[in-house]
Formats: C-alpha cells, sequence, structure tokens
C-alpha cells in the first residue's frame, strides 16, 4: 500500500494568510491577555483582507504595520521585492482592508462564564517514528522546511514551497514532488536527497515546467485552508476546524493542540494512539474524551478524565502568551 503527504511553506498564500493572523493576535494578547479573536485572512495579489470579530480594549491602530511585519517575517521583504518584481508578493505596496468588527455578545457571555468558545470535535494523533508522526508526513515537513531555509538565503530560489512524499509499505520513497519558484534552473537533486536521507525512485521538481510567478500574486491565499497539512495528512480524521485565526478560548485551537499533546503522553509502548474530544459553546466540561491505543493491530479505548475547562486547558499549554505566530510556524504537531 503506498501513502502520501503534502507539506506547504510559510510562503504558500494560504500559510502566509494564517501567519499574518496569528501575528496579529500575538500583538494583541501583548496588551490583554485575554483577548477574544476570531479574525480570518485573505490575501490576492498585494491586497489583504481582514475580517472577523475582537473584544478587548487593545489598540489596533497600527494593525497595518502589523499586517507588514508578519509578511517581511515570512521573508517577503524589501529585498526579495528587488529579486522576483511583479512575480511574488510586494510588502512595498500593500493595501489592506480591515473589516473586523466585535465579537457577539451571546458568545463573549458564554466565554466570560468559563466555558468554551465554541462546540466541535477534535482528534489529536501520535505513532512510533521519527516526529512520532506519519513517515510520508514526517518527510514531506522535513523537506519542505529545509527548502524554505535554503530559500530564505537564495537569490535564486522563491518562499512559495510544496513538498510531496509517497512511501511505500516498507517505508521507502516511491515519489517525492516538489514545487519551489526558480528564476533560472538549478538542480536541487542532491541538497534533497541528502535531506530525505535517501534517494527517491521518482523525483519530480516543478513538475509543470517553469515556476517563477507564486505566493499571493499567482494564488488565493485563506486562513485554514492547509488543514491535512497542519494536522495529520489521511491517517486520522481532522477535527473542528483550524487552530489558527482564534484566542486559545476557542476549541479549534486549545482542543486540537491539546488533543495532540495527549496522544503523545499516552504513547509510550503503544504503536499509533488517537485522541477525541469534543465541546460545547458555553460549556467548561467536556461532552466526550476518549483514547484509542493500537498496538500489534489489537485496539483499547478508554476514557480520559481530567480538568478539561478552557481555564485549565490554557493554563497547561502556555496559550495566553504571544506564542502563535510561532506555533503557526512550526505547526501543532510540533507539540
Amino acid at each position: 500500500m503506498l501513502k502520501t503527504a503534502e507539506f506547504v511553506s510559510l510562503g504558500h498564500p494560504d500559510k502566509t494568510a494564517d501567519f499574518i493572523s496569528e501575528y496579529i493576535l500575538d500583538r494583541a494578547l501583548e496588551q490583554d491577555p485575554k483577548v477574544k479573536y476570531a479574525v480570518e485572512v485573505m490575501v490576492k495579489g498585494n491586497t489583504v483582507v481582514l475580517g472577523g470579530e475582537v473584544c478587548s480594549n487593545i489598540e489596533l491602530k497600527n494593525i497595518e504595520i502589523y499586517v507588514k511585519d508578519a509578511i517581511r517575517k515570512i521573508g517577503y521583504d524589501e529585498h526579495y521585492h528587488q529579486i522576483w518584481g511583479e512575480n511574488a508578493l510586494d510588502v512595498t505596496s500593500l493595501k489592506i482592508i480591515n473589516l473586523i468588527g466585535c465579537q457577539s455578545c451571546e458568545i463573549l457571555q458564554g466565554v466570560e462564564n468559563g466555558g468554551w468558545g465554541d462546540q466541535g470535535v477534535f482528534a489529536g494523533y501520535a505513532c512510533q517514528g521519527e516526529g512520532l508522526l506519519p513517515r510520508e508526513l514526517f518527510l514531506a515537513k522535513k523537506l519542505n522546511n529545509a527548502l524554505y531555509t535554503k530559500a530564505l538565503k537564495s537569490d535564486n530560489l522563491g518562499l512559495d514551497i510544496k513538498t510531496q512524499i509517497t512511501i511505500d509499505n516498507k517505508g521507502k520513497i516511491k515519489t517525492a514532488i516538489v514545487a519551489i519558484p526558480m528564476l533560472k534552473p538549478q538542480d536541487l537533486t542532491s541538497f534533497i536527497e541528502k535531506t530525505l536521507g535517501a534517494c527517491p525512485a521518482e523525483l519530480i521538481i516543478n513538475g509543470t515546467g517553469n515556476y517563477t510567478c507564486h505566493s499571493a500574486i499567482a494564488d488565493c491565499g485563506i486562513t485554514g485552508r492547509k488543514l491535512a497539512c497542519d494536522f495529520y495528512s489521511t491517517t486520522c480524521p481532522v477535527g473542528g476546524g483550524s487552530p489558527w485565526a482564534k484566542d486559545a478560548s476557542k476549541a479549534d485551537v486549545s482542543l486540537n493542540i491539546l488533543a495532540r499533546k495527549l496522544a503523545v503522553q499516552h504513547l509510550k509502548d503503544n504503536d499509533e494512539v488517537f485522541v477525541y474530544l469534543s465541546s460545547c459553546i458555553g460549556r467548561s466540561t467536556l461532552p466526550s474524551a476518549t483514547l484509542k491505543c493500537v498496538k500489534n493491530d489489537q485496539v483499547t479505548w478508554q476514557n480520559l478524565e481530567g480538568d478539561f475547562s478552557p481555564r485549565a486547558v490554557i493554563k497547561d499549554l502556555g496559550l495566553d502568551k504571544p506564542v502563535f505566530a510561532d506555533l503557526c510556524a512550526k505547526g501543532i504537531t510540533a507539540i
């Protein structure tokens, strides 16, 4: 049986959108650790659209500066624009449309009473192996991160990178696919093979040929669209929604991260661990918290006990601090 996983860099338009929202959230948390935040981002061309709700006494008058700083931190700075010109996102000519409003008073009421900010189901996963992740996903992520680091130092390679790895049932790499912008042809074969620690049976670099126009110039980026990359590829169901673009009172953030942490904690000598959590808006207790362990093809189930209230989870995970841009860059599976 063949298994395939994909990963994308922060330079991909969807992840750029995720990172912008998380960067703004960090700036808000610096002013108010109790801020309530849910801001979606769309990036197309050199226009950034912000839409959502914020509840706090914080100042957002510097939001344009925050957006530009986030884009620069990804690597789309003035130097990058000098190299790539109209082929990539240009921070120097950015237009920002701010459609942020106030959070619903009904939602706020439930959150202030110690309940979760939304309802949903959430899944966490861990398995034996590097990174405690499926091998195909670990390799796709490892290769992507290496290429992104290389591109940040290059005047020829671009930052909008996608990698995809297919392995066989023995864990050998059958196919490696890389999409990376290039101003002029560059042979990355040896770098890729060294990073992967193996020679793929088939290596495809920029399968459509030339790849120069990239980032939000070539594609529209929207928050929350890279869930398979952010979570566990096809190995585990995606629980709830995106962990990005929201503060920690939203279960999509905290319970997805908690589910991964619990899966890692219970892995021990199991082959795989799945964690399933659910929440109810305005309530602090969880309707369900279940652990599924797989060892030697034998499956066992048990209910999880503990204080899974927003207050306890946020404190345990340190999510009342400006850590979200870094989490977005590393991914929740780095936990």
